[in-house]
Formats: structure tokens, sequence, C-alpha cells
């Protein structure tokens, strides 16, 4: 147990919710972009639209508490929570918002997930050394960053086909119609799943942190309180918005149909929706994209802009990686624990 200063938690704990906040502001665009690009929602009814649906996740965990596996994962199954210290924390945040704030600033919808991770892999490495890692979990998180957007890509191509199959002998009228109204549906659902992945992420660094500190003892067991107040900072968050993330997520990598936004998100819900249900911090930056790319695929090649594609890739290879060097550097540096 590391012993901690109740004021000096209370400011760990603020800044965790404020990467919560963060997470939400720079993952605006995971449930948005489709709405807005197709213009289905107004950006201003889309962010409320979208931060109403990631709040209400906190009430699908109290009817399925099973569902809070992902804190698990960040809490306990990729470092050692017994050499989980303040400062790895500390670090952790450092390098996480760090990357998000930049990436941010620069458009580039990189995954506020996995830089968490790499935050906490690499100020955990520094304190520890890679003793500390627990393997498993690292390594079924890394997996999941090639194959959720891989997945999304193919299911949305899947659903597209179904979907164009199942309305085959109604009019464009009515296939419009009928369209507008599962992307509402479908986009709702994305968000309901957003919420309930991302916002995890930051209840299971409070979670271990009480453990460590000695707050909390017994079986590794998210508070409500916590949970609560990781679920209003991630709302707080999308109210926000993220657009300059938004523009490049909705029309820069392909331009969208009610058709294609349907089954972009409608694709990303079940792999995010999967990912919780088996405890998997999955990206869902990298999932919505790689849906949405499907998506465009699925009417032509051409249609989608392989270079801003490749862009987000780049992107996506290098967050782990840096977030864990910064992490490694804050918690180094800092001179606080």
């Amino acid at each position: 147990m590391h012993e901690l200063a109740f004021p000096l938690l209370v400011g760990l704990i603020v800044v965790a919710l404020a990467f919560d906040y963060l997470n939400g502001l720079h993952d605006a665009a995971n449930s948005i972009a489709t709405v807005v690009a197709t213009r289905l929602l107004s950006p201003v009814r889309a962010v409320a639209f979208a931060a109403f649906f990631n709040f209400a996740a906190y009430f699908l965990t109290l009817a399925f508490p099973s569902l809070h596996a992902v804190a698990e994962t960040i809490g306990k199954g990729l470092i050692d929570k017994d050499v989980v210290t303040p400062g790895v924390i500390f670090g952790a945040l450092g390098g996480a918002m760090t990357w998000n704030v930049v990436t941010w600033l620069k458009g580039i919808p990189s995954s506020s997930s996995h830089a968490l991770v790499g935050g906490l892999v690499g100020a955990g490495v520094a304190h520890a050394g890679w003793t500390g890692v627990k393997w498993a979990g690292l390594n079924k998180t890394l997996i999941a960053i090639v194959l959720s957007p891989m997945i999304g890509m193919f299911l949305a191509m899947a659903v597209m086909l179904i979907s164009s199959w199942a309305l085959r002998r109604s009019t464009a009228p009515q296939a419009e119609r009928s369209f507008r109204t599962l992307h509402l549906i479908s986009s709702a659902a994305y968000s309901l799943s957003h919420g309930l992945n991302d916002a995890q992420k930051t209840m299971g660094i409070i979670t271990v942190l009480l453990y460590s500190t000695g707050y909390l003892s017994g079986p590794f067991e998210v508070p409500h309180w916590v949970a609560i107040s990781c679920y209003i900072a991630i709302a707080l968050g999308t109210m926000t918005g993220g657009w300059r993330i938004i523009e490049t997520m909705g029309s820069r990598i392909t331009r969208l149909s009610q058709h294609q936004g349907f089954s972009a998100s409608a694709a990303g819900s079940i792999v995010v929706f999967t990912a919780s249900t088996l405890g998997i911090p999955v990206s869902t930056t990298h999932t919505i994209t790689g849906s949405i790319i499907g998506a465009g695929v699925s009417r032509r090649a051409s249609a989608v802009r392989w270079g801003v594609a490749k862009n987000v890739v780049v992107a996506w290879i290098i967050t782990i990686p840096a977030s864990a060097a910064v992490g490694a550097l804050v918690y180094s540096t800092t001179l606080l624990f």
C-alpha cells in the first residue's frame, strides 16, 4: 500500500476525470460523424444525442454488472496492480492526455483508449520494469488494435449487402426513409457502446488508484460513485464536441449516404459491444473508422480517400509507443510522489 494525502488523492481523481472529459471531447466524432456527415442531425443535436447515450450506458451496467469487465482489464490486467503507485497513475494520465491534445489539435482521429494503455504501460515499466507487465491483457489489447477496424470494415460491407437485399423491393424514397430511421437507431447504439467501453478505462484507473492507496480493499470492484462520475465526465466531453476530428471521420475519408451511415454505425456497435463483453479496451476510433471505410468500399474502392485513411493508420501505429514514452517521461520527472 502506498500512502497518499487525501488532497493529493482528490487531485489525481480530478486529473483522471479530466482525461475522461478529454476522451469524450476527442472521441465525439466516433458517435456522431456519420449522422453529421449525412445531415441526419445538426451538429448541436448530434452531440446532445451522443452525450445522452454515452451516459445511458451507466444504466445498462446496473442491469448487467458483468459489462464492467473493461475496467478490470485496465485496473489490473495490463500492469500488476501491486506495483501501481500514484506516480504511475499520474504518468499514465500525463502520457495519454498529452497525446490526445496533440492529435485533437491536428484533427487526427487517434485512439484515446490506446493512448491510456500506452501511458499506463510506459509509466508502469519506468517504475517496475517489464516484470510488472501483464502480457496476457496487453497482448489481447494489441491484437484488438489490428482486428477491430478489420472486423468493423467487413461487418459494414456485410450490413450494406444484407440491408440492400432486404429493401430490394422498396422504392428509392421508401428506402431512404427506412435508412434514415435505421441510421438514427444504429448511431444511438454506437454512442451507447462508446460510453460503455470508453468510460470504463478511467474507472479502472481511479479504482486501482484507490486500491493502491488503501482506500479500497477486497476483490477488485468499481464503486458506484466512480462509475457515475466517469459516465458524467465522458458525456460532458462529448457535449463539447471535437469538430476537427468530426470533419475527418465524417467527410474526408469518404462521402456517406444514409445507407452507408447506418451500416458503419451498426457494424461498429456490434464490435464495441462484443469487446466490452469480453473485457477488451477496444478503440472506438479504430472501429468506426474501419466501418466507415467498409461502407465506402462497398460502393466502390475509389470512393475512399486512401491518403487520408493512410494518415489515420499511421496515427494508430504510433499512438501506444508515443504515449508510453511520454508516460514514462512524466513518471520519471515528477516530484509529486
